[in-house]
């Protein structure tokens, strides 16, 4: 009996030692299983801390911008309203970085109690131009124009001639012309110095500058703020982009493209201010269509390129890819193609290839209007008020179909500008929205 008791227990010993060595077994498995999934996040997540660093690295590059315009300053060969404080006084500072191409640097910035936008041209600054590659602006790079001797006159007669090179032969280019000499006078002594008209100069070589002057009238553009070389400072949006939510880029990476734009309609303001922020959108596309100083094509349409202030006044924020139709058209004459994709230009200004000549055609498919409204078909339609949807509805789509740049076409796209106007307008007109 007792031989019977001290086997049994001794089964019962060894039973227990095997079950705490399967658990030992499974417990450093799991164990091994955690440290090497640690190890892969570890791993993973420098990965991608080493690319975003890399690519910030690459990208900023404020201080070698602002050493480059101080230098040139410093030397005399440059000069603008912003040049002491930039480089003498220590009181315009570049803050948070939101460059996307190196050779265009953007970034946000503080002078004395102003916020703004400070963008400077890093060595050879791109100039509009069809396809992938952008031709160098290596005259206005080294500031080098105009050259020694030059009178105001002679300078006048060479800003009208660019102007007219850019815009057409309008009837008012004069009346331009003088804007841009008063604003190169920067220290508003009534002389303009050889400095002063290089860093002029330099400017008027982009588009986005250009485009700033020929709207500074009207509210859809930020104000020039000051201007040091080919760096300038622009008014500060406060929103933006035009709808949607900033992530930390550690989310962003995950986010399926189709989450993020269904995530991007939701954070919008109410629909009476989205109301209003479109009535500005379509006002600017009349300020740009058949303008006072000549004709703009808006070539990327996108929430990214605009935004908006605290009254919900529309703001463009680039205007880079708002270019002028005749210097398009000028360009895409001379764009080889062997099917018409080859002669888009931004995101949204395509042409047509003509197969006998494999050269592209100069008109646009589709006129600014178009590619306005498809921006704001789901923006505007998105929580509108039941009795305006069907009508707004209606003529959005209509909208979206416009083709072409023809006098009949033209009339159309007044017609269907003006009905939406009228439409967005009278639903928020009676309240303080408007």
């Amino acid at each position: 009996m007792n031989s019977q008791t001290f086997t049994l227990a001794h089964q019962i010993v060894i039973f227990g030692d095997i079950n705490v060595c399967v658990q030992q077994t499974k417990f450093s498995y799991l164990h091994m299983k955690y440290l090497f999934f640690s190890w892969l996040a570890v791993f993973v997540g420098s990965w991608i801390v080493y690319v975003e660093y890399s690519s910030y690295t690459e990208l900023c590059r404020g201080h070698d911008c602002k050493n480059s315009i101080c230098d040139r300053y410093r030397k005399g060969v440059i000069d603008g309203s912003a040049c002491s404080s930039l480089c003498d006084k220590d009181t315009l500072y570049l803050g948070k970085c939101f460059t996307m191409k190196p050779k265009s640097q953007v970034y946000s910035g503080t002078w004395g109690d102003l916020e703004g936008v400070i963008k400077c041209q890093m060595e050879e600054a791109p100039h509009y131009d069809l396809g992938n590659a952008m031709q160098h602006r290596k005259e206005s790079a080294a500031f080098n124009q105009p050259t020694k001797g030059t009178s105001v006159e002679r300078f006048r007669e060479m800003i009208l001639n660019h102007l007219k090179s850019k815009v057409g032969d309008q009837a008012n280019l004069a009346d331009l012309a003088t804007q841009v000499l008063s604003i190169t006078d920067a220290n508003k002594d009534g002389h303009i110095s050889l400095p002063e008209a290089r860093s002029t100069w330099a400017l008027l070589q982009l588009n986005e500058f250009l485009l700033a002057l020929v709207l500074q009238d009207r509210e859809h553009t930020p104000k020039l703020l000051g201007f040091c070389g080919d760096l300038y400072v622009m008014e500060k949006v406060p929103y933006s982009p035009l709808y949607g939510i900033s992530l930390p880029w550690v989310m962003e990476v995950w986010i399926p493209a189709g989450v993020r734009r269904s995530m991007d309609q939701w954070f919008t303001p109410s629909w009476p201010h989205r109301a209003k922020i479109s009535i500005g959108l379509l006002e600017l596309v009349e300020d740009v269509f058949h303008g006072t100083f000549g004709s703009f094509l808006m070539c990327d349409v996108s929430a990214t390129r605009f935004g908006y202030n605290e009254r919900h006044d529309l703001k463009v924020m680039d205007a880079r890819y708002i270019v002028p139709e005749a210097i398009f058209q000028e360009n895409i004459r001379q764009q080889r193609c062997d099917v018409d994709e080859d002669c888009l230009y931004g995101a949204d200004c395509l042409t047509s290839c003509d197969l006998t000549k494999h050269r592209c055609t100069p008109e646009v498919t589709r006129p600014n209007l178009a590619k306005a409204c498809e921006a704001l078909k789901d923006y505007t339609l998105r929580g509108a008020p039941a009795d305006v949807r069907e009508e707004l509805e209606k003529q959005l789509y209509a909208c979206i179909a416009l083709k072409g740049s023809s006098e009949q076409m033209e009339i159309e796209h007044s017609l269907i500008l003006n009905n939406l106007k009228t439409l967005l307008w009278k639903k928020i007109s009676h309240t303080k929205d408007s």
